[in-house]
C-alpha cells in the first residue's frame, strides 16, 4: 500500500473504471497509484478533506474485525459518517467514493468484498461496483448513506441496527421511500422488536412497503418534520474540535429526529403489510388448515 494522500479527491467514473482490470479485481496486479493521483482533482486544503483520519479509521476496522468482516459494517458506518462530514450534495459525488476505494483504502475493499472463487478461472474477484458503483453498492458510499438515512437525528443507534443486517443494506437501502425519515425508522422498529427476523422477512417487508408507497402517501399519513439545515452545517464545522470515538457511538448532527407520533402511526401499518406479504419458504397459518 502506497503512502496515503494528504487530501481526499475526486476520481471520475470514466477514469476509475479504466483502472479496474480483471487482474486488479483479482488482486493479481496492484492499482497504479501514480496514474490515479494524476487523474484526480484534489479537494481544497482544509481539515475536513484530510485523508489521514479516514485511513486510520479504516485500518482500525480491519484490525478490530479480522475474519468477521460483515460485522465491520455496523461499527464503521456511523464513524465514517462522523469522520467524513459531508452534505448530501457532496456525498452524491461518485468521484469522492471512487477516490476512497481506489486510492485511500483499496485494501479495505479487497478485505471486505473479495468474492469466493467466483471470478474468471475460479479466482476470487471483487465486484467492480464495490470500487466504482451506485451508492447502495459501492464499499464506502453504502455505509455513509446508510448512516445518513437511518440515523435518527444525532442518534446513530438506528443506523447500527440497519447496518447489522445485510439484507437492509442490500435491499432496503435502495428504496426511495426511506428518504421519508418516519418510514425508515418504522422499518427498523419491526427489525428491533423481532417482527422481522430473517433475510427473507426483510426482503418481503421491503417489497410490501415499497409497493404500498406507490399508492399510499406515507408523508400524508405520517408527516415528517423539516430537518434543521443550520444544525447540520454547524455539525460539519465542529469537525476541528471533535474526536470521533472508537468504542462509543459518535454523535451525529442534531438536526431533528423523526417525529415519534409519525413513526408510531406507520409501525402498525407496516406490521399489517408484512403479515400479508408472501415470504419465500414461510408457511402461512391457513396452509395448515384442512380444506
Amino acid at each position: 500500500m502506497s503512502t496515503t494522500p494528504e487530501r481526499l479527491a475526486l476520481l471520475p467514473d470514466e477514469v476509475a473504471v479504466g483502472f479496474l482490470t480483471t487482474a486488479v479485481l483479482q488482486e493479481r496486479e496492484p492499482l497504479p497509484m501514480a496514474a490515479i493521483d494524476k487523474a484526480c482533482e484534489p479537494f481544497p486544503d482544509e481539515p475536513r478533506w484530510s485523508a489521514e483520519p479516514v485511513r486510520e479509521l479504516i485500518i482500525e476496522a480491519m484490525k478490530r474485525f479480522g475474519d468477521e468482516r460483515t460485522d465491520a459494517d455496523a461499527w464503521l458506518a456511523p464513524r465514517l459518517h462522523a469522520t467524513l462530514r459531508l452534505t448530501r450534495r457532496e456525498a452524491s459525488e461518485a468521484g469522492l467514493w471512487n477516490h476512497l476505494a481506489l486510492r485511500v483504502a483499496p485494501d479495505y475493499v479487497f478485505w471486505r468484498h473479495l468474492g469466493r472463487s467466483a471470478g474468471v478461472q475460479g479466482v476470487p474477484t471483487v465486484n467492480r461496483n464495490r470500487f466504482c458503483g451506485p451508492y447502495h453498492s459501492q464499499a464506502f458510499a453504502r455505509l455513509w448513506w446508510a448512516a445518513e438515512l437511518f440515523r435518527d437525528g444525532y442518534d446513530y443507534g438506528p443506523s447500527v441496527v440497519a447496518c447489522g443486517n445485510q439484507d437492509v443494506l442490500n435491499t432496503v437501502l435502495r428504496l426511495e421511500v426511506i428518504l421519508h425519515r418516519p418510514t425508515a425508522q418504522a422499518i427498523l422498529h419491526l427489525l428491533s422488536d423481532g417482527t422481522v427476523r430473517t433475510g427473507r422477512d426483510v426482503n418481503a417487508l421491503a417489497q410490501a412497503v415499497n409497493a404500498a408507497g406507490t399508492t399510499l402517501f406515507f408523508e400524508a399519513i405520517a408527516p415528517d418534520a423539516d430537518p434543521d439545515p443550520d444544525a447540520y452545517l454547524a455539525w460539519i464545522e465542529e469537525l476541528d474540535t471533535t474526536h470521533v470515538p472508537l468504542d462509543d457511538l459518535p454523535h451525529g448532527p442534531d438536526d431533528g429526529r423523526a417525529p415519534l407520533g409519525a413513526v408510531n402511526t406507520l409501525v402498525p401499518i407496516f406490521k399489517r403489510l408484512f403479515a400479508e406479504a408472501p415470504v419465500r419458504g414461510k408457511r402461512r397459518p391457513e396452509a395448515d388448515e384442512p380444506s
